[in-house]
């Protein structure tokens, strides 16, 4: 995975006018599953409609991820109280692994630091996604023939030693 360059970087919320290239590329990054056990192109529901993220953009659950400038990626993120679903997170296949879904996942996390719970799901046949969210600390909490469900706590990280830091002794 080449590293990105993270001050070039920039994770927000998407506006309307962002939708169209956030559709296409939520389209074209869907439909590479195929390349990772999918049966055949096809994405979760909506996931190449215009009108869906125009949808989502405007009841602020669209997010963005660009690159100086240059929409690469972007998220549906839904929040119920302390917990935040991560419904999907796409990235042009042009930019998968160069560490962008790793730099959105964290921007995601440090943007909410009042949720306790991260929540998402990916289909069982996708090696892709399923290493990846292990990879980043979520663990499996159940599954059916479908879907891997996944989920992390938030909370202040402790060091390796098992030791919490702080002024309070």
């Amino acid at each position: 995975m080449d590293p990105v360059n993270e001050k070039s970087l920039r994770f927000s919320k998407a506006g309307t006018s962002d939708a169209l290239i956030l559709n296409c590329i939520s389209r074209s990054s869907f439909d590479s599953d195929v390349d990772v056990g999918a049966p055949s192109k096809g994405g979760p529901p909506g996931y190449m409609s215009l009108k869906f993220h125009m949808k989502m953009a405007r009841s602020n659950h669209l997010y963005k991820l660009a690159d100086s400038g240059l929409i690469v990626g972007g998220a549906i993120l839904f929040q119920d109280g302390d917990t935040l679903n991560i419904s999907r997170i796409f990235i042009s296949p042009e930019h998968f692994h160069q560490g962008y879904g790793t730099y959105m996942m964290r921007e995601i996390e440090a943007m909410f630091p009042e949720i306790r719970t991260f929540t998402l799901d990916t289909p069982v046949w996708n090696t892709r996604t399923n290493s990846f969210y292990t990879r980043l600390g979520y663990s499996e909490v159940r599954r059916n023939k479908e879907f891997v469900f996944y989920s992390k706590a938030s909370g202040p990280e402790k060091p390796a030693d098992g030791k919490t830091s702080g002024a309070a002794r």
